[in-house]
């Protein structure tokens, strides 16, 4: 009765946990050492990414978790994105090449939300799981199931 009792105080401090705060270093092995990036702008390479298979933190799995980034869209229409890249920095995938795939967090919001800038950093809330995704423009070693985003200040 009396382990009853405390469950039930703890019930609601329970139901209001904050997701885990991650950044981008936070999703890297200790050990991890990208090797460096030479940007060859026009190159047959010049997209080519660096370590499409890097290692993830496996403790992360599963974990509800918020994570700033900038936004590449994969899928959606122009009030929603359903599907898309969240990357450390403006241009990544698109401009420059890929980051390691430890570095990008493929994002799936099942009815979509919406992203009011792609130039603006944004929080990304949901679930984390370290399984691979693969599209044209980058191997990722993590996906989020979203629940939702925020303006990052």
């Amino acid at each position: 009765m009396k382990i009853l009792i405390v469950l039930m105080a703890l019930l609601p401090l329970m139901a209001t946990a904050k997701p885990q705060e991650l950044f981008w270093e936070d999703l890297a092995p200790k050990d991890f050492e990208a090797p460096e990036q030479q940007v060859d702008h026009g190159g047959e390479n010049s997209m080519t990414q660096m370590s499409p298979n890097a290692p993830v933190v496996q403790e992360l799995d599963g974990r509800e978790v918020k994570i700033p980034g900038f936004v590449v869209p994969l899928e959606g229409d122009d009030d929603n994105l359903t599907e898309f890249l969240l990357v450390p920095y403006f241009g990544a995938c698109i401009h420059v090449p890929p980051p390691p795939s430890n570095q990008i967090v493929y994002v799936k919001f099942e009815n979509g939300v919406p992203i009011d800038s792609l130039y603006d950093a944004i929080w990304v809330h949901g679930v984390l799981e370290t399984k691979q995704w693969s599209g044209d423009i980058a191997t990722v070693g993590y996906r989020l199931k979203g629940i939702g985003v925020s303006s990052y200040e």
